[in-house]
């Protein structure tokens, strides 16, 4: 039909339309008012279902994601009593009705306070105060809709838990008494702040704008940057009551179109009550990770590295009210590279890159090892004669190990807290009181505080800060094991861990990639930052549609 046209591209644009990929979410209605609605009806309320929040599984997949059409009242005052059954009106103080009369026919519009521009439906308002009753003698919908109403956006609805939706979603309904269809009018405000630079993806060189909780603004950051007419923005909602937002982004003649599908039917299937924490609570119900600590989406919150992976075959997923984005799939290698190697020269690039991988490593296994020598001494080379503690202290080295992990987690956790104030006391504490006096009255060494804070520097390195957390785990892992069985210890619970990593796989994507399995031209373009025109195909393991970035050159 073409209004459902109309609403498909609403969707798209408004967020208030209907989705393939969308469950309807059922609302219950009081008993005598199915009774009134039936008589009202003739005798067609054994085709009509009303919302109802307990529908079972079941239910959902004979359905097949169907919608089921409940009719909106023609009569005024049933679908004022409605509103405030199902909604709130004169309940709840942010559910808006404004009543009016337009050429001899009542009216109603409905919005929610604070989501809406007052100013937009003020001016619809304005306009339709000149109607008179021959201008609506006949065809009353069609000439609000097409004639009256001086909205960019206003589509037909037919369906009330439509309608609802798009109402709670920011959009206005406007009723029209004797007519069983509503003009959704696009005139959405949502409460948001400016885009700012990211603080975890800062950069020296680059552009200053990051994402915002707005969805609309975050897809329009990504497609100012991709001026490509085969970028899609497909949405759907998911959470039974909270109904929000998620859009699927990508370029439709390059993405591999069954990782694309792999994706679209993992959201859908996501049958959860809602999503308040956004992303985060989508990735646990998409990607079954169990507890493995390891991520297997990678988040930014900066336009331009999505709209980079975008072009590299990748998927994007945007939640409303979250400024992040994630990309799938993601393996290892992706997890420890940042934006800022390619904003400077291919050799500095490199140069940074490794100067991040060391810093990777040393906060993986330097304290392991240090540990290692500091226990079996014949182990250690010549060069390195050097290692081991000068003096001892009143606690066994792994005590004082897991103690260093402990508090740099709380200084961690402490800086999060603590006002921008009072950040510069809160070091000086950590560093004066905490570390030197720890040190002077016998309870660390000084080389357990020095190989801490070097892995500790080396985790804040780390671009991810999943990544790095779980890296943190690893690394307790690998001293405990050092410090229990030695030196088998630390080989089964380096091979344990390689393992695991190499079994793991994110959206049928090896983790590790390009390393295992092994890909020696991916493998280069990882260790080194290769210029721009060098660069001409895309990853293999996304298993692009095309292949070439760019035609070769003779």
């Amino acid at each position: 039909m073409k209004d459902n046209e109309h609403n498909e591209h609403n969707d798209s644009h408004g967020h208030q339309g209907k989705d393939r990929n969308w469950v309807p979410i059922m609302m219950d209605i009081p008993e005598e008012q199915q009774r009134e609605e039936s008589r009202s009806r003739q005798g067609a309320a054994g085709t009509v279902q009303t919302r109802n929040h307990k529908k079972t599984e079941g239910s959902v997949a004979d359905s097949k994601g169907k919608e089921d059409i409940v009719p909106i009242p023609t009569d005024l005052d049933e679908v004022l009593s409605r509103l405030e059954n199902e909604i709130g009106y004169k309940t709840s103080f942010d559910v808006v009705v404004r009543e009016m009369t337009f050429g001899d026919r009542r009216t109603a519009m409905l919005c929610m306070n604070g989501l809406v521009k007052d100013t937009l439906l003020t001016e619809v308002l304005k306009r339709l105060t000149f109607l008179q009753p021959e201008d609506l003698s006949v065809h009353a919908f069609h000439s609000f809709l097409d004639l009256y109403v001086p909205a960019a956006q206003a589509t037909k609805e037919d369906n009330w838990n439509s309608m609802l939706t798009g109402v709670l979603s920011g959009g206005t309904a406007l009723f029209i008494d004797g007519e069983s269809s509503v003009v959704m009018i696009d005139a959405k405000a949502f409460p948001a702040r400016g885009p700012e630079e990211p603080s975890l993806e800062k950069v020296v060189r680059g552009s200053r704008d990051g994402f915002v909780e707005t969805l609309m603004v975050n897809v329009s950051l990504v497609r100012r940057r991709l001026r490509d007419p085969q970028l899609r923005y497909e949405i759907v909602r998911v959470g039974e009551r909270t109904q929000t937002d998620v859009c699927i982004a990508y370029i439709d003649d390059i993405v591999d179109k069954e990782l694309l599908k792999s994706i679209k039917d993992k959201i859908a299937m996501v049958k959860i009550d809602g999503l308040p924490l956004a992303d985060k609570q989508l990735e646990e119900s998409t990607v079954k990770r169990g507890w493995n600590p390891f991520p297997l989406v990678r988040y930014s919150e900066r336009p331009d590295t999505v709209a980079a992976h975008l072009l590299e075959g990748y998927v994007a997923v945007f939640v409303d009210t979250s400024p992040s984005v994630m990309t799938l799939p993601t393996t290892y290698s992706d997890l420890m590279q940042h934006a800022e190697e390619n904003r400077q020269t291919p050799f500095i690039g490199t140069y940074l890159r490794w100067v991040r991988f060391i810093g990777i490593f040393a906060s993986l296994f330097m304290l392991p090892l240090w540990l290692l020598f500091v226990m079996h001494p014949e182990l250690k080379p010549p060069a390195l004669e050097f290692l081991g503690p000068n003096k001892t202290a009143k606690l066994p080295l792994v005590v004082q190990f897991l103690l260093a992990e402990i508090g740099v987690d709380l200084l961690r956790m402490a800086s999060v807290h603590t006002p921008t104030s009072l950040a510069t006391a809160m070091s000086l504490v950590a560093a004066i009181l905490i570390g030197d006096i720890a040190v002077q009255t016998g309870i660390f060494v000084n080389e357990v505080i020095l190989y801490m804070a070097v892995a500790a520097i080396g985790m804040f390195a780390t671009p991810s800060y999943e990544l790095g957390l779980a890296n943190r785990i690893v690394r307790l892992v690998l001293i405990v094991a050092v410090a229990a069985f030695s030196v088998p210890g630390f080989v089964i619970a380096t091979t344990a861990i390689i393992i695991l990593l190499t079994m793991e796989r994110s959206f049928n994507r090896p983790y590790m990639w390009p390393f295992i399995p092994f890909d020696l031209r991916a493998m280069w373009s990882i260790i080194v930052r290769q210029p721009v025109l060098y660069n001409r195909t895309r990853p293999n393991n996304l298993r692009p549609q095309q292949r070439d970035k760019m035609p070769k050159t003779e």
